[in-house]
């Protein structure tokens, strides 16, 4: 994160994020919060002077200017916190729109500030004043982030917590619908430790049966599958059924990455003859197209098309708009069922949840 000379602050950048491990249930005795999905970022503010660390320790600051001046107005002087910026778009959080956000023009940047503004969702406190909070118990952590930071106006927000599981267990069920991604459960008496697993994780757990389009090669072995191409057919009103992209699976051992490009083999076809040839998609273009891809320059988005006649059972957490929102993992494949009955209705609804309930 560069020199930081100017900061004079008990706890110095870079910091590593304390990290949650998967658990299936909620375990008790703990506090709990709704698991927000955005960008994991540790505020520093000394006076005027600002930086933001993502996850993996790199500043972020540029790309969040209006949190910036946010941070100057509303934030104590002198603190670090652990949090996640998110955008929310309507009544939800809007994953895409947060993605949007990291480019490398100003002027852009500038501009979607001003349209899709992002917000910061405090959930730590790692530092206030003088004093260092990393060798303080999470439940006075909790205590003393709800009394300086919970005052800030907007865009800064303190993410709501309870030690009652039951009404973890019904934000769970209804969070979901604003966009959040599960819950987190927090030991009370557990210190802050950077790049640990110490708090843990609960997420839905789904599965979906979807067609295999086609796969990328792996890019260390291009023989080999690097990710297997997951599509859904469409049930428009007009009965004109289309395959649509809706994520990938990638998740394999070398071994099995070679095995599957030979299982594979018997079906790759030509692109004019695969549902997401250009001629058929129209003005709708699929991620599977190359070109080059804004997450990592120069990285080849082409694929190798397959005939729609394979079907894959994956695990899946949720959805932003049409497609899984995260990678999805591979259970089995499944010979007997029919391609064509593999669709968006057998995907679970989600419950819309007004977001500004949650943030207050």
């Amino acid at each position: 994160m560069g020199d930081h000379r100017w900061v004079d602050l008990p706890v110095l950048p870079p910091v590593k994020p304390m990290l949650a491990k998967a658990v299936a249930k909620i375990p008790t005795g703990m506090s709990y919060e709704p698991k927000w999905d955005g960008f994991r970022a540790i505020v520093f503010r000394d006076g005027d002077e600002i930086e933001i660390g993502s996850r993996n320790t790199r500043s972020i600051r540029r790309y969040f200017p209006e949190l910036v001046e946010a941070f100057r107005r509303g934030l104590p002087d002198r603190c670090v916190l652990d949090g996640e910026i998110v955008v929310p778009v309507g009544d939800r959080l809007d994953w895409a729109a947060l993605g949007q956000r990291v480019h490398p023009a100003a002027s852009r940047i500038s501009r979607l500030a001003a349209e899709t503004p992002a917000r910061f969702v405090a959930f730590d406190l790692l530092a206030l004043g003088d004093a260092s909070l990393l060798d303080v118990g999470f439940a006075e952590r909790r205590r003393r982030l709800v009394e300086s930071v919970g005052p800030a106006p907007a865009p800064v927000h303190v993410t709501p917590a309870t030690p009652d599981a039951d009404e973890a267990a019904r934000w769970f069920a209804t969070f979901e619908g604003a966009g959040l991604d599960g819950l987190l459960a927090k030991p009370l008496d557990a210190p802050y430790q950077p790049d640990k697993r110490v708090m843990f994780k609960i997420k839905h757990d789904r599965t979906a049966d979807c067609v295999v389009a086609g796969y990328r090669p792996y890019a260390k072995e291009p023989t080999a599958v690097g990710s297997l191409l997951l599509g859904l057919y469409t049930d428009p009103p007009d009965g004109r059924r289309t395959l649509a992209a809706v994520g990938v699976s990638s998740a394999f051992p070398l071994e099995r990455r070679r095995s599957l490009a030979a299982e594979l083999a018997p079906l790759v076809t030509d692109l004019a003859a695969h549902p997401w040839a250009p001629e058929r998609m129209g003005d709708t273009r699929t991620p599977w197209e190359a070109g080059e891809s804004r997450w990592g320059k120069g990285k080849d988005l082409s694929f190798v098309p397959l005939r729609p006649e394979l079907v894959v059972e994956v695990r899946y957490d949720q959805l932003e708009g049409p497609r899984f929102r995260h990678t999805a993992q591979f259970v089995r494949f499944r010979p007997d069922r029919d391609p064509e009955s593999c669709g968006y209705a057998q995907l679970e609804e989600t419950v819309r949840y007004d977001l500004n309930q949650i943030l207050g």
